[in-house]
């Protein structure tokens, strides 16, 4: 038993290593620094966890229960994802030599101090601004990483990049506020460091880029043995086109009821129908106030939870909460309309998640009275806040580190139906359902574009959906199914 336990802290010292995993942990120690982007301190992480992986090995496990077990081969995958992940190559070159990634090792954790932080107004903002002290000297590690980065990647970067001098205006504005003693200190720090993100920005486009970003199956092949999928890419391919021909079959009985109940005329199709809802169902604004559709949100989500709760539907944790907000700027390019950060498995006390909207004029068709629900059910409760508020209040310190992002989405899906399913919604159900079934086709695609990225082999976008799949550029490509099943 020591033996287990002596593993456990070292794989939760591994896993809270710097700054950043102690914050999405919410592991409250030295929290005024960023991730070293450096490859000496990447060399350190892959031999710390081979190292612990040959500890794993050596332990007796006769002793040990069937959970202690467990918890072994689930900290044995995830060190092994890890030293894979900083390892693989491709291009002749590691992902982290051709991936930039300032603007979430710099937005993500001084968003989180920012806005999800319990800590003391004087403490975060102290953490904070020494960290945007250390941006200069970040970015020269980083670019000292970066060789023949990805040109759709660096694409990316900049555009997130452009959004952090917004943050940066929030929390100097948040510093006047609350009068802190050393603004003055945060500003000088803001200053310069927008200073250095505008020369890495232009020192970033001088490098040469590559337009090649696939891993090959091989790679592909590691990546899922390590992630716990044991189909093959056939199967999983048959299965995202299995999936597919359902959602179609479902969407077209759904569109047929609802030409009927709308009185429209006879061969609408499914695009023109989702158009109709859309403008039928628009959140009514006055003013073009986009946070009243925030607003809407919250409404909705005491709604679900008054239902669930007059239903005893399902077990409510008594300390959790849930925060709905705009995406900040340098996020937006990564949250087309909505998604959530997890409750910090670590930190004691309230079980918190953040929910992000991405909002816009131009975006308002992917906020109406139909698609609020679903996105709430999705994102909240019972979706993704339920299911990881109460993961991070299990006793496993291994589980707790683990991401299982497949199990949350096969949830969370489940969930979208199962709530129509027992009344919610009753009179917009069929209207719910048929824009949430368009929306989850996603998946199906994303499978077969994930398949297709990781391989580079073009064969897995044919999933039978009659889309033009002939350009060279496999961004356009993927897009074309994307858009065509959603």
């Amino acid at each position: 038993m020591a033996e287990f336990d002596g593993l456990t802290r070292s794989f939760h010292a591994h896993f809270t290593r710097d700054a950043k995993q102690r914050l999405y942990c919410g592991v409250d120690r030295n929290l005024d620094e960023l991730t070293d982007p450096g490859r000496q301190e990447m060399d350190a992480k892959v031999e710390e966890a081979r190292g612990l992986v040959s500890e794993l090995d050596a332990v007796s496990r006769g002793a040990l229960s069937f959970d202690q077990n467990l918890d072994l081969d689930l900290a044995r995958l995830m060190l092994e994802a890890e030293v894979h992940e900083l390892t693989y190559e491709f291009n002749g070159r590691t992902a982290s030599a051709q991936r930039p990634t300032a603007a979430d090792d710099i937005g993500d954790p001084l968003f989180q101090m920012f806005v999800l932080d319990p800590r003391p107004v004087g403490d975060r903002l102290s953490d904070i601004t020494s960290c945007i002290e250390g941006i200069p000297e970040y970015l020269q590690a980083l670019l000292g990483r970066l060789e023949v980065p990805v040109r759709r990647w660096v694409g990316i970067e900049v555009e997130q990049v452009r959004g952090l001098p917004d943050l940066f205006s929030a929390l100097n504005d948040w510093g006047r506020r609350e009068g802190w003693s050393d603004a003055d200190r945060l500003r000088a720090a803001c200053d310069r460091a927008q200073v250095a993100l505008t020369d890495y920005v232009g020192r970033l486009r001088d490098l040469p880029v590559t337009d090649h970003f696939h891993l090959g199956s091989d790679c592909a092949r590691r990546i899922l043995d390590l992630s716990g999928i044991e189909m093959s890419f056939e199967e999983l391919h048959r299965m995202a086109s299995d999936f597919l021909v359902r959602m179609r079959s479902e969407i077209g009985e759904l569109t047929e009821r609802l030409v009927k109940k709308h009185g429209l005329v006879a061969g609408t199709t499914p695009d023109e129908l989702h158009r109709f809802l859309a403008k039928r169902y628009r959140v009514e604004l006055s003013d073009g106030d986009l946070d009243q559709i925030v607003r809407r949100y919250e409404e909705e989500r005491e709604r679900i939870l008054t239902f669930i709760e007059d239903r005893n539907l399902f077990p409510i944790l008594d300390d959790q909460d849930m925060r709905i907000l705009r995406t900040p700027k340098f996020m937006e390019p990564q949250i087309p309309a909505g998604a959530m950060t997890a409750p910090p498995p670590f930190r004691e006390g309230t079980r918190r998640s953040l929910v992000y909207l991405t909002l816009s004029e131009e975006l308002l068709d992917e906020h109406t009275e139909l698609t609020v629900p679903g996105m709430m059910l999705h994102e909240g409760i019972p979706g993704h806040h339920l299911q990881l508020a109460t993961a991070a209040a299990h006793p496993s310190v291994v589980r707790r580190h683990v991401d299982a992002r497949d199990l949350a989405e096969g949830w969370t899906t489940m969930l979208e139906d199962y709530m129509l399913d027992v009344g919610y919604a009753a009179e917009i159900a069929d209207e719910v359902r048929f824009v949430g079934k368009r929306d989850i086709s996603r998946l199906g695609a994303r499978v077969a574009i994930d398949l297709f990225f990781m391989t580079g082999d073009r064969k897995y976008l044919e999933v039978g959906v009659d889309c033009d799949l002939s350009s060279d550029d496999p961004f356009v490509a993927a897009g074309h199914l994307l858009r065509t099943v959603t």
